[in-house]
């Protein structure tokens, strides 16, 4: 039988459970407008207590690219200690095609990206080409709002799956915040690319290669003394579970439609975890100390 998450008040509560703290970014510290100052609080409260915080986000722009926002939202670089994206994954992994998938995808590629953004290709040998059918791959890295409904990108990828164009999607979230709440992310998207056919590649939480860098980064800590903090049961409690890592969800963000008005609160997250592997072991409303 699958144990019951924990609510807790704060992660002063446990603080003694953990050395290191990788924080989820949207939902999380976050919904786009300002860091929350709770949030801020409790970085703050984090590192005087002397852990170690390396923010980990699925979103698909480069470390550097989350950095500057982090800090127009209000939270410096000073605050923690580094941030870890996929879009930063992939970019390594497309730099030094070194090991699979990114050694064998071929040196063009049909860029989809948020604000038009070309961090994840700069410096690489990829040329980016305006039609698929000129392309190697497909390379996900983000969607504006008027272009994450799925059926926006049928005709194309469509067309995409009858040639096996595989895409390499470096940013797996299945929902993100929109100015009119909750729309469909980039994982959603390559989901509905795999139904139409087409082969799939991932970079982001949940998958290993994400949560191997995040303990490279930390230089290689204990990974049962490793918090993940997140809002998605998918990417960061499923992602945390699998490296051996503690976990906590952060009940007010994509799952809060689920969870706001439950009767009973570990039961509805039980029933929207379904299994162990998705199950965390500790839960909060929002991220304070």
């Amino acid at each position: 039988m699958t144990a019951n998450a924990t609510a807790i008040s704060g992660l002063g509560a446990i603080a003694d459970r953990f050395d290191h703290v990788l924080l989820d970014q949207w939902g999380t510290l976050h919904e786009g407008m300002a860091v929350f100052p709770a949030a801020l609080d409790c970085v703050a409260r984090l590192r005087e207590a002397g852990k170690r915080i390396l923010i980990l986000s699925n979103s698909g722009k480069r470390a550097g690219s989350n950095q500057r926002r982090l800090a127009a939202l209000g939270l410096p670089p000073d605050a923690y200690d580094g941030v870890l994206s996929s879009g930063e994954v992939t970019w390594r992994g497309l730099h030094a095609r070194a090991q699979a998938p990114f050694a064998g995808l071929g040196t063009s590629c049909f860029l989809i990206s948020r604000d038009g953004d070309h961090s994840i290709v700069d410096g690489t040998d990829l040329a980016v080409v305006s039609n698929m059918r000129d392309a190697d791959f497909i390379l996900l890295g983000g969607l504006d709002d008027d272009a994450a409904e799925p059926e926006h990108w049928r005709e194309r990828l469509t067309l995409a799956a009858s040639r096996r164009l595989p895409m390499l999607c470096a940013n797996p979230d299945l929902v993100m915040f929109g100015v009119a709440g909750l729309i469909p992310a980039p994982g959603a998207l390559a989901a509905f690319y795999q139904s139409l056919g087409g082969t799939v590649f991932f970079v982001g939480k949940p998958y290993p290669p994400m949560f191997a860098a995040a303990l490279a980064q930390l230089g290689h800590p204990a990974a049962q003394r490793i918090l993940v903090v997140g809002d998605s049961l998918d990417h960061d409690i499923a992602g945390g579970r699998a490296a051996g890592m503690l976990t906590l969800l952060i009940g007010s963000g994509a799952h809060r439609a689920t969870l706001a008005h439950a009767r009973d609160l570990p039961q509805a997250i039980r029933t929207a975890a379904g299994t162990a592997a998705r199950m965390p072991h500790w839960t909060m409303d929002h991220l304070t100390w």
